[in-house]
């Protein structure tokens, strides 16, 4: 009985049946019945005077419902991210013609009119932004004064501390905020129209003309 008890009482080798966890399913079902078959041959097998293991069994049976566990879980959260993703890009597509403000420090002006933000961490008791020419010459100053943490939407009419107007282009905002006597990091804010949508391996990304694209999470406002 020693030759059959060796077919019997050989341990199945979950490693070399399961794989690594990331394996595919097919793979997973292929495990499982290559476990199945040789369970099946065990059994026929076995040594009535000294049967198999039971404990052992249900070892091997646990393990393997576990590589099995992992796959169909791998599988749900492919699934849900394919879902989450579908969502952002039908809500990225609803913003195409819409204005967002989005970190950055260019403010464009176009026929007097210029859009533009600050988002605040946290309450202020001063906020002041400068308006500067390519030189670093400040055009114009603002005096925002106290505000809230969060986003605060400004705009500039073109107009010059010394009364002239600006021509149409490309401004850059500098922003001061202090709370308590510190300084606080507040972050300016431009504007931009979206003009289209794209999805690419990181996520969906929001075409704003010249080149500038954001992603979902940069928008702090929508105009």
């Amino acid at each position: 009985m020693s030759a059959i008890n060796a077919v019997y009482n050989a341990p199945v080798d979950m490693t070399t049946l399961n794989g690594s966890s990331s394996t595919a399913a097919s793979s997973t079902r292929d495990a499982q019945d290559r476990f199945l078959k040789l369970l099946v041959v065990q059994m026929k097998n076995q040594d009535p005077l000294n049967p198999m293991d039971n404990a052992q069994v249900t070892t091997q049976i646990a393990q393997l419902n576990t590589v099995s566990g992992i796959d169909k879980l791998n599988t749900t959260l492919t699934n849900m991210a394919a879902s989450f993703s579908a969502a952002q890009s039908i809500q990225a597509t609803s913003l195409i013609g819409h204005g967002v403000l989005v970190p950055g420090s260019s403010l464009n002006l176009q026929n007097g009119t210029a859009l533009f933000g600050a988002d605040l961490p946290q309450s202020v008791d001063h906020l002041k932004v400068s308006i500067q020419d390519g030189a670093g010459n400040v055009l114009h100053s603002m005096d925002v004064g106290p505000h809230p943490a969060g986003s605060v939407v400004l705009s500039w009419d073109g107009v010059t501390d010394a009364g002239m107007t600006a021509a149409n282009g490309n401004y850059k905002l500098v922003l001061d905020a202090s709370a308590a006597g510190s300084a606080i990091p507040a972050t300016p804010l431009s504007f931009s129209q979206v003009e289209g949508v794209s999805s690419t391996a990181g996520g969906v990304v929001l075409n704003l003309g010249g080149a500038q694209t954001a992603v979902l999470s940069d928008v702090k406002q929508i105009m």
